[in-house]
């Protein structure tokens, strides 16, 4: 089954920029978002700011995705913690998030031989404790793309 993944963990506010947030860190990061209005014509705006450390590389399990991204933020626990909780006194958080796509028609079937089994991942306690410090939420996003036979 064609699968793609991956993960990120964000800071999100209403109110505080990303680049105030950046600031606060020291820490550059892959994405971002900016707050506009809830307008939906033509295109979608988002309703928070979001600072985001992303993980995209394919053929990783999520749980190796979540590896990468903290070790990148672990060493800034602290100063992690202290702006989610400002953050969160006005309504933004924290969220390490998991994306999945399962039966993506723009995924390569991999050979079987040699393709990882990306199925199935957990959380160590290194990442618990991650969570539990920052005050991070942890979001799972599944999306089912076969195409409905219906529709063929």
């Amino acid at each position: 089954m064609p699968l793609r993944q991956y993960a990120y963990f964000a800071l999100f506010s209403q109110h505080t920029s990303t680049d105030a947030m950046t600031s606060q860190l020291g820490i550059t990061p892959d994405e971002v978002t900016v707050r506009g209005s809830r307008i939906t014509e033509p295109a979608v705006v988002p309703v928070d700011h979001s600072w985001m450390v992303v993980c995209r590389d394919p053929g990783l399990r999520v749980d190796e995705q979540i590896t990468r991204i903290l070790d990148r933020l672990q060493p800034h626990t602290d100063r992690i913690s202290d702006l989610t909780r400002d953050l969160a006194s006005t309504g933004g958080g924290a969220v390490l998030n998991v994306v999945r796509y399962f039966n993506d028609p723009d995924q390569a079937r991999p050979g079987a031989a040699d393709a990882p089994n990306l199925f199935g991942w957990h959380l160590d306690r290194k990442v618990l404790d991650f969570l539990s410090a920052t005050g991070a939420e942890l979001g799972v996003d599944e999306y089912d793309l076969t195409e409905d036979e219906e529709a063929r």
